[in-house]
């Protein structure tokens, strides 16, 4: 078993920055793949930032260029830096690391993290 454990996330103004942050229980993140999701209110939880084990990342057309994803193996922790935050922006965040187990697919989750965009 994995434990995520997310902070970071607060009221912020638009224009503004934050950092969000999730820990896991163990080492776990160098060699899986790792993600950021959001959900808004009323909508979908939706991929907006991934990184792979080998350290290619991808983003969401909406968060490309604005938020950063990155992991600290030795932290066993990933980061999602988000700048330039605009309202729409405004959801609960989540981390997901997946793993492999015999081939079967196996994705942990972190308990969110609330991150409110306003003036």
């Amino acid at each position: 078993q994995v434990q995520l454990v997310e902070s970071g996330g607060g009221l912020v103004q638009p224009g503004g920055s934050l950092r969000l942050s999730c820990t896991a229980s163990r080492s776990i993140f160098s060699s899986n793949r790792v993600a950021w999701y959001r959900q808004a209110p009323g909508k979908e939880r939706v991929l907006i930032a991934s990184l792979s084990s080998s350290g290619a990342s991808n983003y969401a057309d909406s968060v490309k260029g604005r938020f950063t994803i990155s992991r600290d193996n030795a932290e066993n922790t990933m980061y999602l830096q988000m700048t330039n935050l605009k309202p729409e922006d405004t959801a609960v965040y989540y981390c997901k690391v997946r793993t492999f187990i015999l081939n079967t697919p196996r994705d942990y989750w972190g308990q969110g993290t609330q991150v409110t965009v306003s003036s």
